[in-house]
């Protein structure tokens, strides 16, 4: 009985699966997206070249045939909004994508500071040098760890445009200074005794609105990063009180703080903006087809899905069945280049490793048959990976053609190419699902 459901399984698979071997064969996946306006793109792991590489190749696509507004990836705001700025030519800005891509110094440095990423920057540059201002497409952060960068961005943006206002700044920045930038001692602290930065951060992001008129006559583009790093600030604090907590609720700030900043840009890039997001496949995949929602968990996928029209949204996995990754042994580890095993018989990418030779486009449309719809392991690799527990704890169950919309299977891939091989800053530990995502 078994043999006959999985071979039923590898049947409908085949007939879904489209070969994928260059930008081309992304027609039917362009084709699908249509008019949408939130394109999510995933990858199961956060240290794999194809994956990038894939997610670059669609996004250019998308850019050009279809003016998309920015991509906002799974990353820290003030570093992203630096690569914002050289991407769309600012005097000061860096010489290079390498030089401006080194400022990404917190571990993991490598999820952005890679050669692939590098490529895809200098060819927006290169793009949005040839378009009017209005046309120009950015690139943002969505994450929520930068605390101190962030405070330190706010404070320095008040003390030029209000010295009055930036009062509010320093009074956050005095309240965060005892626990010397150590996000780890403030969590503790804070549970310890009834004692919080709340009131601060609030204080210094209802202020800034306050006087958001007169501030945007300095620069609407200047307000507008200052603003979203008052909100990091203020989530942030957030964030990390509640991090030292068992359960969902970190996770659900961070993944909630990342929906708030996507629907900022959309506003702010206007009403016919159209965004391109870069995360793992963990906050991309609707978390309502997988274990997550069973342990109270939400994520981005879901939130955007259940926000915008069915037409709007398009969620795009990736996956692989063996090959390389980089990751770190355990938090704040020297990156490695480690060996990521064939998947598990049990697993979705078992499945389309039988299935066909080679790599592969679903899209998942119309009535997929009673075998697509029963959860199987789908492998997810975060920044921290031991091959050796692959598969106690690698593995995300799985109802794969309601979680995603498509998916790009990558049979066998390569490490990503990280420019620097050593992280400066090993503080900030996040919650780890499956293992810091």
């Amino acid at each position: 009985m078994q043999l006959a459901t999985t071979t039923r399984l590898i049947d409908s698979v085949r007939r879904l699966a489209r070969p994928l071997r260059d930008p081309r064969d992304l027609d039917p996946l362009m084709a699908r997206i249509g008019e949408a306006r939130y394109v999510l793109l995933g990858e199961a792991t956060h240290g794999t070249s194809d994956f990038y590489t894939w997610r670059a190749q669609l996004s250019r696509r998308l850019i050009e045939e279809k003016g998309f507004s920015f991509v906002a990836v799974e990353g820290d705001w003030p570093d992203c909004y630096r690569v914002n700025r050289y991407v769309k030519g600012a005097t000061d800005a860096g010489a290079s994508a390498e030089e401006v891509l080194t400022n990404f110094a917190r571990w993991p440095t490598w999820m952005w500071a890679n050669r692939e990423v590098q490529e895809f920057t200098e060819w927006l540059r290169g793009h949005n040098n040839a378009v009017p201002v209005e046309a120009k497409t950015g690139f943002y952060g969505l994450d929520v760890y930068s605390l101190w960068e962030s405070m330190e961005a706010v404070l320095a943006y008040l003390d030029r445009v209000d010295s009055t206002a930036a009062a509010a700044a320093r009074r956050a920045f005095v309240c965060f200074e005892p626990y010397r930038r150590d996000v780890q001692e403030y969590a503790w602290a804070t549970r310890l005794v009834p004692s919080t930065c709340e009131d601060e951060v609030v204080e210094l992001l209802s202020e800034l609105r306050r006087k958001a008129q007169e501030f945007r006559e300095e620069g609407r583009e200047g307000f507008f990063n200052a603003e979203q790093n008052a909100l990091v600030l203020k989530n942030a604090e957030r964030y990390y009180r509640t991090m030292v907590s068992a359960g969902a609720e970190s996770w659900n700030v961070r993944d909630r703080h990342m929906v708030e900043t996507l629907e900022r840009l959309m506003a702010h890039h206007g009403p016919q903006a159209r965004a391109i997001v870069w995360e793992h496949n963990t906050h991309i995949g609707d978390a309502r087809y997988t274990d997550m929602a069973a342990d109270g968990m939400v994520n981005v996928g879901e939130l955007v899905r259940e926000q915008h029209p069915t037409a709007d949204v398009v969620l795009v996995g990736f996956a692989t069945h063996r090959g390389t990754v980089i990751a770190g042994s355990e938090w704040g580890a020297p990156m490695r280049r480690m060996r990521v095993p064939s998947a598990i018989e049990e697993s979705w990418e078992y499945v389309l490793h039988e299935a066909f030779e080679g790599d592969r486009l679903m899209i998942f449309a119309g009535d997929p048959g009673p075998e697509l719809m029963d959860p199987r392991g789908h492998r997810a690799i975060g920044v921290v990976y031991n091959p050796g527990y692959e598969r106690r704890g690698n593995y995300v169950p799985t109802v794969l053609r309601r979680r995603y919309d498509a998916l790009l299977h990558v049979d066998e891939t390569a490490a990503l190419h990280p420019i620097q091989m050593e992280a400066t800053d090993r503080t900030e530990v996040p919650e780890t699902f499956p293992s810091g995502v």
